[in-house]
């Protein structure tokens, strides 16, 4: 029997990084931020959240995939990946104003200046905050404008690049709001941003019923993408840097004054295939044990032979014994039962064992979770 939860398989990753991106998405795209997600209360007014029921209007905290309770398992997670900087959201972590001070002071103090520090936030908090939040360490902050009215951040957006905080705005390209999002590029000309981010619409378990109700379906089969985002999206991109070359607009052909400020564009596929995988690939490299093996999709793979609690240390020993296996290439994993050994010693014994084995793939993350069990004999 075989289980298998593939992650997505997509032969080519869209959207490559631009001179002009930001330090955080540049090392978002090469997989090296960690996630801090601070809370997960929000005000929720926004029908497209794709958060799921486990962590939406939940105060918790975790480190990529890991729930964590003190800033000491944040800091440890961040080390098991070998981050450089973090990119901190929820929810909305101005929903939890000390706990992402503290968290940026810690971090900071942990790994030193140069971790890069950004924030999401769709709150025009006040603008005193904003040297908060430069001196404890922020580098760059992305205002999310709830119903695309950007009048009400202009103070809280004005302090913070006073402040010295790099500041843009980051919205997901909603189908159905073309003349709205063209009414932004324009309004943002007199705002002090340094760059607008574009997501592409995701369609997700946490924002199906209201995506349906807004008549949008997918692109593709192999991306949550929504029909439509990623057109919309060029359509603004191609407006702005048209602009900035002094050259006629691709849609209406008129020659604009540049918009003082850069527009990049992520995809769906780019998100979940690109970001997450290399991610994923840069934990496992740093916390890979040596039975195992870090596959091309960048989950780890090893041998299993299942065992009593009583059973494993003399079958440990007889595996030694039989195969020359030094120790080091086997552990005893008590929750699952089981001795993990190298797979290529796994196949050779499967045989000639009267116990159950398997080969077994793990994402590379805290709680390692399962992605494939093929057994290698019928003991089960």
């Amino acid at each position: 029997m075989s289980i298998i939860v593939g992650l997505p398989q997509v032969p080519e990753l869209h959207e490559p990084p631009e001179e002009a991106d930001t330090e955080g998405c540049i090392q978002c795209q090469m997989g090296s931020k960690l996630v801090l997600f601070i809370t997960g209360n929000c005000h929720w007014r926004c029908d497209y959240c794709p958060l799921s029921e486990t962590r939406r209007d939940i105060d918790h905290m975790f480190a990529n995939e890991r729930r964590c309770e003190s800033f000491d398992e944040v800091i440890e997670e961040a080390r098991a990946m070998r981050a450089t900087g973090a990119g901190i959201t929820g929810g909305d972590p101005l929903m939890a104003r000390e706990r992402t001070l503290e968290g940026i002071r810690r971090l900071k103090a942990e790994f030193g200046t140069d971790f890069h520090l950004h924030m999401y936030t769709s709150i025009p908090f006040r603008p005193e905050w904003a040297s908060e939040f430069a001196e404890a360490g922020l580098d760059e902050i992305r205002f999310h404008f709830l119903d695309l009215e950007a009048e009400q951040y202009r103070e809280t957006i004005a302090a913070c690049s006073s402040a010295s905080i790099l500041t843009g705005v980051e919205l997901p390209c909603e189908p159905d709001k073309e003349s709205e999002l063209l009414e932004l590029l324009e309004a943002l000309r007199d705002f002090d941003v340094d760059f607008i981010n574009l997501n592409e619409l995701e369609i997700t378990v946490g924002n199906i019923d209201n995506m349906e109700l807004r008549g949008f379906n997918l692109s593709t089969e192999i991306t949550a993408g929504a029909a439509g985002s990623a057109e919309l999206a060029h359509i603004l991109r191609n407006r702005v840097n048209a602009a900035a070359s002094g050259l006629p607009d691709p849609i209406d052909g008129e020659t604009r004054d540049p918009y003082g400020y850069h527009l990049k564009f992520c995809t769906a596929v780019y998100k979940d295939a690109g970001q997450l995988r290399r991610r994923f690939q840069r934990r496992g490299e740093a916390t890979i044990a040596p039975h195992e093996t870090l596959t091309e999709d960048s989950t780890l793979m090893f041998g299993a032979i299942y065992a009593t609690e009583g059973d494993q240390e003399s079958w440990t020993e007889e595996i030694a014994e039989q195969t020359d296996l030094p120790h080091r290439f086997m552990l005893w994993d008590p929750d699952n039962q089981r001795i993990e050994i190298p797979l290529v010693v796994a196949e050779l014994i499967a045989e000639h064992v009267d116990t159950p084995v398997a080969m077994v793939e793990v994402t590379p993350t805290f709680e390692r979770m399962e992605v494939t069990v093929v057994w290698l004999n019928d003991n089960r």
